[in-house]
């Protein structure tokens, strides 16, 4: 074997050997210094369940829908499905004006989609024109008007210390001013008051903020400073003391559900355009389960059948091809964990593709070595002819694949064509390998067949 086959194959039984330590169901991971990388397999909502949502801009479909607050939006509508827990969630614009939402797993996709589309506009508004019993007569979530008027900034979150209870019906009419929006919020989170228990939501704010704050709170001791959510009131506390460190919070009737619900809104800021949910599909448990049990056995019986195949009519190389078809299923799968990508039905069936690119590149090499069997040339010259003269339509035709793979991907993230996106990454990056194992792993192993093959009966052992 030639130096330069010994170094492939050592680079081969490292890259062997590494994918099987990603594809481990329980592997730790990779945590060296300030390095933290899990490997996880990820699974779309067709299999495991969910609901996909696609939303859009809520203004006249005349009006021109400004590029760069679709990509705000997207991108604070990706934050507050993070925010929620949603495991594998896929959030992308589709055109000019919509987004598509993908929830895996989400048991409560109505409740979910309501905190993604909802605006957000928080604001600190001066309630001190107001009489006692007007307060009082102010219920909770009654709806305002603020001279901050409709504009819209990033939000967050809210208020001051002591909240008082407030029991009536009726909207208020005057227009009141907005000391604060969230805009000036720094950080913001669910805490209990250590006296009662109950859920509170805590804030901290920015430099500017806390000035604003604290000037303001320094001449209105006594007075209310509601906190107000989209123009309805969430919680109108009274002003005990001057607050000057920038830390405060909105207390109120929140469960432990309806704080963490508030602060994912207010965390992740508001919308720049209001959202409307267009269309919606969900997808139960158990359907998903299914479709997963039965692509699994799809492929596990199609995988059989390739690996007899290729025994039976190629006979050794056959064998050869089928343990490099092997390694290159251990090498995928260890990427698709590594990204991680998600795995969908679509994203399976071109896994499963380019398992066959993979077999195509190893066919037309030993149909090239059975040619040159038949004209006479020795072990040693057939493999090298082999691979000589098959690369050029190995090559050509995975280039038009990669090609066509990233049409398709451009398409399904223009579009929010999501499935023809999952289908041309994973087939995408199965090409990638089966070049690889096909000129490198099959290559390996070719050169290692020869140190201990010498039969001269190419007829039995080759099936020419």
């Amino acid at each position: 074997m030639s130096k330069r086959s010994q170094r492939l194959l050592i680079l081969v039984i490292v890259i062997i050997g590494f994918a099987i330590f990603i594809d481990l169901p329980n592997t730790p991971g990779i945590h060296i210094g300030g390095f933290n990388k899990d490997f996880e397999t990820r699974l779309g909502l067709d299999l495991v369940g969910g609901v996909q949502a696609l939303l859009e801009a809520d203004i006249p479909a005349e009006t021109i829908v400004d590029s760069e607050s679709m990509r705000a939006a997207t991108g604070i509508v990706e934050n507050r499905v993070n925010g929620l827990g949603v495991s594998e969630a896929v959030v992308q614009q589709a055109g000019d004006r919509r987004i598509v939402v993908e929830l895996p797993g989400e048991t409560d996709p109505e409740k979910a989609l309501e905190t993604l589309q909802q605006t957000g506009l928080l604001e600190f508004v001066d309630f001190s024109i107001l009489s006692e019993a007007e307060i009082m007569s102010l219920e909770n979530n009654a709806t305002i008007k603020t001279d901050f008027g409709l504009a819209e900034e990033v939000l967050d979150t809210s208020t001051i210390t002591s909240t008082e209870s407030v029991t009536a019906t009726n909207a208020i009419s005057p227009t009141f001013h907005t000391v604060m929006t969230g805009a000036d919020l720094k950080n913001v989170f669910v805490d209990t008051n250590p006296q009662t228990g109950t859920y509170q939501i805590g804030f901290e704010l920015t430099s500017d903020g806390a000035k604003i704050f604290r000037d303001y709170t320094s001449e209105h001791v006594g007075d209310i400073l509601a906190i107000v959510l989209d123009k309805q009131v969430i919680s109108a506390p009274r002003i005990q003391s001057a607050i000057t460190d920038g830390k405060g919070v909105i207390s109120g009737d929140f469960t432990a559900e309806s704080a963490n619900d508030l602060v994912v809104q207010l965390r992740y800021g508001s919308l720049p355009i209001p959202l409307k949910v267009v269309e919606i599909r969900t997808v139960g448990p158990t359907l998903g389960q299914d479709s997963l049990t039965k692509s699994l056995k799809a492929g596990m019986i199609g995988f059989i059948i390739v690996i007899l195949f290729m025994a039976l009519y190629y006979r050794l190389p056959g064998l050869i091809a089928d343990i490099a078809i092997i390694i290159f299923a251990l090498i995928t799968f260890a990427i698709f964990r590594f990204i991680p990508v998600t795995m969908t039905l679509a994203g399976i069936a071109g896994f499963l593709l380019s398992t066959g690119s993979a077999l195509d590149a190893n066919i037309l090499i030993f149909e090239r070595m059975k040619e040159e069997f038949r004209a006479g040339k020795t072990l040693r010259q057939a493999i090298d002819l082999g691979w000589t003269r098959a690369w050029p339509s190995i090559r050509d035709s995975n280039i038009a694949t990669l090609i066509t793979s990233s049409i398709l991907f451009w398409f399904g993230s223009t579009f929010g064509a999501t499935i023809v996106k999952g289908f041309s990454l994973t087939l995408a990056l199965g090409v990638m390998v089966s070049v690889f194992t096909a000129l490198v792993v099959t290559r390996v192993l070719m050169e290692l067949l020869m140190l201990v093959f010498k039969s001269k009966d190419y007829e039995k052992w080759f099936g020419i």
